[in-house]
């Protein structure tokens, strides 16, 4: 027997909105054996991982500022997914736009200028996007891989980072920690809740939200870029341009990545750090998937990755659980959830085997 999935002609509305929930459902399942298998309280983990980021206000303020960075990636990245085109790069984008947002404080660290922090903002949209530029221009011009180019390019700007941190824009006053120095007031980001690290970076993400679904939904090159996705040769036949599609997919995506590495380091941050590589990048595309590559659905799945990102560090400390436990409940999070899909948009038949017998 030959095993076969055929497309359907057109995949349940219900069994969408049911797959990231029977994921979630499959993931915590998984993980049950998971943890004892480790030796741990399946209860006491679940319970750190899932409930206790909702029990107390400051647990639930510190989701929503991982919300932004995660939600900001993750709309950039959905618009090239729907074009098929893969950008996995943006932990790099969103480093080079911390970097080149921090060129401005670092230059200027006593600045009051009302200008600094627009500034800042753009250097790091900017930042960001050209460096997922260079994917683009491998892509359109060499024919390049973006998923390779991109990964690759992360790896680069990690080292410039490193580099930075460790030799020019170094803190000669911090005691030998890879760190620049301390932001002024005037490049940080106002806070949005009061008593909480909670700042406008959570606006700037759901004004972006808005701005890809019109995009997506009301926009001809939003069409167009959905189009070459589903249909590539028919596309082609229209006369979308392939090549622009790789470029609005791509420097759209580092964009977002760029803002959001701004955002960090103008806001909880203060300052550029190691830590700035928090893993957002390839979180986002978690988010991107499970929100079904819709900006609302993404809008959901930015808000429950980032609920998992405060319940893994609690379980760490109640549950004594490794931070490679809550990565592996990530991974099985989109693992459950892509099967699902599979099965929601295409039928599994059966067909007998072509293979003549032996004489």
């Amino acid at each position: 027997m030959k095993i076969s999935f055929i497309r359907r002609d057109r995949a349940s509305r219900w069994a969408m909105i049911l797959a990231p929930i029977l994921a979630f459902v499959g993931a915590i399942a998984t993980s049950i054996i998971l943890f004892t298998a480790l030796g741990k309280d399946p209860a006491l983990a679940l319970y750190s991982l899932v409930l206790e980021p909702f029990l107390s206000w400051y647990n639930f303020s510190e989701i929503l500022l991982k919300m932004a960075p995660l939600l900001l990636i993750a709309q950039g990245l959905a618009i090239g997914f729907r074009a098929n085109v893969f950008n996995i790069g943006a932990e790099g984008q969103l480093v080079m736009g911390a970097i080149a947002a921090s060129a401005l404080p670092v230059w200027y660290p006593l600045g009051d200028s009302a200008l600094m922090l627009p500034a800042m903002l753009l250097m790091g949209a900017l930042g960001g996007m050209a460096w997922a530029a260079i994917a683009a221009l491998f892509r359109t011009r060499f024919n390049a891989n973006e998923i390779l180019v991109t990964l690759m390019l992360t790896l680069i700007a990690v080292q410039i980072l490193n580099y930075l941190l460790l030799g020019p824009w170094k803190d000669p006053k911090g005691f030998n920690f890879p760190q620049s120095v301390r932001f002024p007031d005037a490049a940080l980001l106002p806070t949005l809740l009061p008593g909480t690290r909670v700042n406008i970076s959570l606006l700037f993400a759901f004004v972006v939200s808005a701005l890809c679904y019109v995009f997506m939904r009301h926009r001809f090159s939003g069409y167009q870029l959905l189009v070459g996705g589903l249909a590539p040769r028919a596309a082609s036949y229209a006369g979308f341009s392939q090549s622009r599609a790789v470029w609005i997919s791509l420097c759209i995506g580092g964009l977002c990545a760029g803002l959001a590495g701004a955002a960090e380091v103008s806001g909880p941050l203060g300052q550029l750090q190691r830590s700035v590589t928090l893993g957002y990048g390839y979180s986002a595309i978690i988010v991107a998937y499970l929100g079904g590559l819709n900006p609302l659905g993404i809008v959901l799945s930015a808000f429950v990755m980032s609920a998992i990102y405060i319940g893994g560090d609690n379980a760490m400390v109640s549950a004594d659980l490794p931070i490679a436990a809550v990565w592996v409940f990530q991974g099985l999070l989109l693992t459950f959830y892509l099967a699902g899909l599979t099965f929601i948009r295409h039928r599994l038949i059966f067909l007998p085997s072509t293979r003549k017998a032996a004489p």
